[in-house]
């Protein structure tokens, strides 16, 4: 029998301060989440930039999990190929944990039980600890037993890792603020973990953490919670909606904050709607009904729950009527993997519906942007009479991510668009609900109830003329068609802008990108840079694209877009709407269902 940790004590092993990746390999609901979140918190507040990603299966429980954190003190928040030290919790994944593991690197694993020979590397340290022999002899709950078996592992990393043991009772005493009785015993587990390393390894490891003043006043969030905060402060009173991974947490997360900031003070009620339709097409309808009559309202959804709002989403388009749709994006088609990320819905999104539709996209990159784009959809969709579709992805929105914080100015008025009064109503002699009075393509619209004899009008689906007088005459028809076009055209210069990462062209080369790849794209570039090879970038954050996209595009001879589906949705858009050549634009692809890499992007560039 091989004895692993005898078998590596004489490794050496490359010292890598704050620049290294963890990955806990669990059983899915065994409640190892808030033990390996109270590692990744208790670095971030070492002042240490962090970034954490929770890899879980569909199936409610039994299958593996996986919590990989990357820490780096340079801020690159992408993720990273390759595993520098594995915490093994699953005889069922071992052999893919193991073989992930970069030589040089650690693999923990509970010693409770044999490790058998064929998961015994010569280039790994191995480093067993005895965690569910240890959990039983102190807790005498089953249930206790299974979760600080998951305390104590991380307790045995602190020691291991150089952790400050006092950031973990800090983000102990904040995770279980109004039931401190669960503190002791969570700190008792942690501090079994201490003892086991202290008293059988040498610690702390070349691998380590050291304190930084690097974080700032930085946040963790993730993107969900950003976006439900941003429909609250974007005025959203109308929240229909109906469960599907990723996207619940978003009305979750309106609701959660509704209860703190939309109450009223005299009645105690809620000064807003928030309803659980029965399925997505009722969820839609919903918000689009309440979106005539004037309220604020969104839906969330993922990709098939667009498929099935397409239908409505054409009504509002044709009807003109306003609502926000925030898609949160995951791997398709059909059930697809549905706990994985992606960005494949662009082409959905952008043309939802039947006939000629063309919708409004945003892509945010980071949480503060699900929360700004949130609340600037609202304004969008009121002042262009149309749906806005808000495209995040699960990465970024059911992930916890270091984040600026969100800010507001209170001194912000919503944009409620063109809507007439009862005294601009008085003024008119006859209202035409779909007159392009003021050559944009953008008509007026009334309220419900703004004036007892003035400004109604039938609000259908079918074709009508510029007095919403059903028709089917072809003139009519093709006015009220050519009109929504050239209010498509208006929007490019609404719609947020693209970030460019240089004022005028430099270079010859161009890179493309949007939402999360932000954060792998912006590392390759930066580890291209340095090999000499420079490119100007654009991140693209909203459809229709602005001229500003396209002076990018013309002024460079080859484009690179980098795009985290299979088909180039992006570029396919590109070259639609913008007529490009396509040999100019070189798709740069990951459609794996995790999170793309900067190492992916150099690979497929170079």
């Amino acid at each position: 029998m091989l004895d692993p940790q005898a078998l590596t004590a004489e490794k050496t092993h490359t010292n890598k301060v704050n620049d290294f990746v963890i990955r806990f390999a669990n059983v899915n609901g065994t409640g190892s989440a808030s033990a390996n979140f109270l590692f990744a918190k208790a670095i971030f507040r070492m002042g240490v930039p962090v970034t954490p990603k929770n890899i879980f299966p569909s199936n409610i429980q039994g299958l593996p999990t996986w919590y990989e954190v990357r820490v780096n003190e340079n801020g690159w928040l992408g993720r990273r190929e390759g595993v520098d030290f594995m915490v093994c919790m699953n005889p069922q994944s071992m052999p893919q944990d193991v073989a992930c593991v970069k030589p040089g690197g650690y693999f923990l694993y509970d010693s409770s039980k044999y490790l058998h020979e064929e998961f015994i590397r010569e280039d790994i340290t191995y480093l067993g600890i005895p965690l569910m022999d240890m959990s039983n002899a102190a807790f005498a709950d089953p249930r206790q037993r299974q979760l600080f078996k998951n305390v104590i592992y991380v307790g045995a990393l602190s020691a291991l890792l150089s952790i400050e043991f006092s950031a973990l009772e800090d983000v102990l005493q904040s995770q279980f603020k109004g039931k401190e009785k669960l503190i002791a015993p969570n700190v008792k587990a942690l501090q079994m973990g201490v003892d086991y390393v202290k008293e059988h390894f040498s610690y702390p490891l070349e691998m380590r953490v050291e304190r930084r003043d690097l974080v700032k006043d930085s946040i963790m969030i993730d993107g969900n919670t950003a976006c439900g905060i941003g429909a609250v402060y974007g005025g959203a009173t109308v929240c229909a909606w109906y469960p599907i991974t990723p996207s619940t947490s978003v009305p979750e997360a309106f609701n959660e904050y509704g209860l703190k900031f939309r109450i009223d003070p005299i009645t105690g009620k809620k000064n807003y709607a928030f309803v659980q339709s029965e399925d997505e097409l009722a969820a839609i309808g919903m918000a689009i009904g309440a979106g005539w009559n004037g309220a604020r309202s969104f839906t969330a959804t993922s990709g098939p729950g667009v498929s099935l709002m397409n239908e409505f989403l054409g009504l509002a388009y044709f009807a003109e009527i306003p609502v926000v749709l925030i898609d949160i994006q995951r791997t398709g088609p059909s059930t697809g993997m549905p706990t994985r990320t992606q960005q494949s819905d662009v082409m959905e999104a952008a043309y939802a519906s039947h006939g000629d539709t063309k919708q409004i996209v945003l892509f945010p990159s980071t949480p503060v942007e699900c929360f700004e784009l949130t609340a600037e959809a609202f304004d969008l969709a009121e002042q262009l009479q149309t749906p806005v579709l808000l495209l995040s992805d699960l990465d970024l929105g059911m992930n916890d991510h270091m984040s600026a914080p969100l800010t507001w100015d209170d001194k912000k008025t919503y944009k409620r668009g063109k809507v007439l009064s009862t005294e601009d109503l008085e003024k008119i002699e006859n209202f035409g609900r779909y007159l392009d009075i003021d050559g944009d393509g953008i008509p007026y619209r009334t309220y419900p109830g703004t004036h007892p004899s003035k400004g109604s009008y039938f609000t259908r689906g079918t074709s009508k003329d510029e007095y919403a007088k059903y028709t089917e005459d072809s003139d009519a028809y093709k006015r009220n068609m050519d009109r929504l076009l050239h209010k498509f055209n208006t929007a490019k210069e609404m719609v947020p802008a693209p970030h460019f990462y240089q004022a005028n062209k430099e270079n010859e080369l161009g890179i493309i990108f949007y939402g999360t790849s932000i954060y792998a794209a912006e590392e390759a570039m930066h580890t291209l840079k340095q090999q000499g090879l420079k490119m100007d970038a654009m991140r693209i954050k909203a459809f229709p694209f602005s001229q500003a996209v396209y002076d990018f595009v013309s002024s460079h001879d080859k484009i690179y877009v980098v795009e985290q589906n299979r088909d180039a949705q992006l570029r396919s858009l590109m070259m639609i709407e913008m007529g490009i050549n396509p040999a100019k634009l070189i798709p740069v692809l990951n459609y794996s269902g995790m999170p793309i890499t900067a190492d992916d992007i150099i690979s497929q560039i170079k």
